[in-house]
């Protein structure tokens, strides 16, 4: 491949019209300048230039040349121009990996506020439960929700919120049977379960005090799917055990109540992850501060 600082070179002195004007302008010597421009037509194997003393001209091969390689250098610089433009202001594409109920019921208001605040960026967002390599994929960020610390990984971790699971029934079900009074009741009610690999079908309930509580289940529905989950417990088919902001709306139309108001149903987590620490564009960056700032918001109950 040619030495691309040959072909700079070689631009500015047609440029100049001459080696010494363009060392003067590029304020490096003569010598310098000479030097690559003869390995230049060594490795083209072909006179660019006819200079002697008194007389400086293109050659007919060396004008060619000179339209490709000034075009070349000119491409060069706009991408030069556009990665400093990337790293000095927000913009460009983002591609992020988001679990499916935080994409549903968190990132769907975040996103919009985002894109308003920084119009030059664009976003890709993948909703997915599935563990994702985010650096094969070529994702930027991923967004997860969790019960258990997430795998040790070279990945990057940045907490965002915490984001508890608590009991909730349907207000038609809450006024026909009752609401229980303390956990150990939870076993004579229908139970709706959200079905996690490893995760055995029981309540391990935490009160405020630390007590705790585990409750074992035959659930009447489970499923994986949060909202069928959610559909299910409004229409009054049992009591659910969910993330409080998924049923934040609902809780607050009063179409869903809270179940034992006192005690939780796990304690869970949304965590980002980046492929690196060092080095994120400014577009990265600010999603990420802007996460951090508003994640805790968007998903209190």
């Amino acid at each position: 491949m040619l030495d691309l600082n040959a072909i700079y070179y070689f631009v500015h002195v047609v440029d100049h019209k001459g080696i010494t004007a363009a060392a003067r302008a590029l304020s490096v010597p003569k010598s310098t300048i000479s030097h690559r421009i003869q390995q230049l037509e060594i490795a083209l194997d072909a006179r660019l230039i006819n200079r002697t003393s008194r007389q400086f001209a293109v050659t007919d091969v060396g004008a060619e040349f000179y339209t490709h390689a000034a075009l070349m250098l000119q491409d060069a610089e706009a991408a030069e121009n556009g990665v400093r433009r990337r790293m000095t202001e927000p913009s460009g594409l983002i591609r992020i990996s988001v679990a499916v109920a935080t994409a549903q019921f968190a990132m769907r208001d975040l996103l919009p506020v985002f894109s308003e605040r920084y119009p030059k960026v664009r976003i890709f967002q993948q909703t997915s439960d599935e563990e994702v390599d985010i650096v094969a994929e070529g994702f930027d960020l991923a967004i997860r929700a969790h019960s258990s610390p997430l795998p040790d990984s070279q990945l990057v971790q940045r907490p965002l919120a915490f984001t508890p699971w608590m009991l909730f029934c349907g207000s038609g079900y809450a006024e026909q049977a009752g609401l229980p009074s303390t956990p150990e009741e939870l076993s004579e009610r229908p139970a709706l379960f959200m079905v996690r690999e490893g995760v055995p079908y029981q309540w391990t309930l935490q009160h405020a005090d630390q007590r705790a509580y585990t409750v074992r289940l035959e659930p009447r529905l489970m499923t994986d799917c949060m909202a069928s989950l959610k559909q299910a417990a409004k229409t009054g088919l049992g009591i659910v055990a969910l993330p409080g902001y998924v049923c934040r709306d609902e809780v607050r139309a009063g179409s869903l109540v809270r179940v034992l108001p006192d005690w939780t149903a796990a304690e869970a987590r949304i965590t980002a992850l980046v492929p690196y620490r060092q080095g994120l564009l400014p577009s990265i960056r600010a999603l990420l501060d802007f996460l951090v700032a508003e994640m805790p918001r968007a998903v209190t109950i």
